[in-house]
C-alpha cells in the first residue's frame, strides 16, 4: 500500500507544478519586459546625446546621428527632433518600448540633451 500512495503523491506534485507554471512564466517575462524598459531609457539617454553633439558640431541632422547611436532593433522607433535656441541646441529622444508581454502598452522612452553651438 505504501507504494501506491507515494505514486499518487509523485503525481500530485507534478499537476500542482503544471498549475503553478504559468505564474512562473509571467513572473519571468515580467522580469524581462522590466531589463528592455531601463535598456531602452539607457538608449533614448545615448541617442538625445548622440544627437544633441551632431547638432551642436554642425555635422549632419540630430535625427541620423540618434538613429545611429540606438541599438538597430530600436532605430526604427527612434525619433529626435532639434530645437536650436540662442547658443545651444536641445535634442529629445524618443524610443518606443517595445513589449513582450500581451496586452502591456508603454508610453515611448524620452531623454533631452542639451549642447552648446559650435561657432
Amino acid at each position: 500500500m505504501a507504494y501506491v500512495r507515494r505514486e499518487r503523491d509523485r503525481g500530485q506534485v507534478a499537476i500542482e507544478y503544471l498549475g503553478f507554471l504559468p505564474i512562473l512564466l509571467l513572473v519571468a517575462m515580467a522580469a524581462v519586459q522590466l531589463g528592455l524598459i531601463a535598456y531602452t531609457a539607457q538608449q533614448a539617454g545615448t541617442a538625445a546625446r548622440a544627437g544633441a553633439r551632431s547638432a551642436s558640431l554642425q555635422q549632419g541632422s540630430a535625427q541620423q546621428a540618434c538613429t545611429t547611436a540606438v541599438s538597430s532593433w530600436l532605430a526604427d522607433g527612434t525619433d529626435c527632433p532639434e530645437a536650436p535656441g540662442g547658443d545651444e541646441v536641445t535634442v529629445t529622444a524618443t524610443v518606443d518600448i517595445p513589449s513582450i508581454v500581451p496586452g502591456w502598452e508603454f508610453d515611448p522612452a524620452r531623454k533631452t540633451a542639451t549642447m552648446p553651438l559650435d561657432h
